[in-house]
């Protein structure tokens, strides 16, 4: 019985969080890793960060699988070109950056550590990350 409501407990505790859109407890710094949703290019950072700096952007499909396209804006390297799926998450330190999405509803986006306003389920959704200085 105990273990039953352990179980009840931390499940309805993980459920709250993913609906909250809460961070994930161990937010690590990394890049796309190749073979994962799509083409995938992880190369040198152009902007130099540390450990506790902000990422640029950070991706977090939290609907229907989408196709992405993220690419250097200043280069036009293609760092991310597939679908994603449902929970996946990307994170970029290169700047400055273009995003487009399919479904733009589809996705959290967080540039510089603030979340951006969410877009129509269905639409097409474009971002752009620009350098800091």
């Amino acid at each position: 019985m105990v273990a039953a409501l352990t179980l009840l407990v931390v499940g309805g505790t993980a459920l709250v969080n993913a609906v909250s859109g809460d961070p994930d407890p161990d937010p690590t710094t990394v890049s796309p890793t190749p073979g994962e949703g799509g083409q995938n290019k992880a190369g040198p950072s152009r902007t130099p960060t540390s450990a506790s700096a902000v990422l640029p952007l950070v991706i977090t499909v939290t609907g229907p699988a989408t196709a992405v396209v993220v690419r250097v804006a200043d280069t036009g390297e293609v760092l991310t070109q597939g679908t994603l799926s449902t929970g996946d998450i990307r994170k970029y330190e290169e700047t400055p950056l273009q995003v487009v999405a399919t479904n733009g509803g589809s996705l959290r986006v967080v540039i510089y550590g603030r979340q951006q306003p969410a877009k129509p389920a269905g639409q097409r959704g474009q971002w752009f990350v620009a350098a800091r200085g």
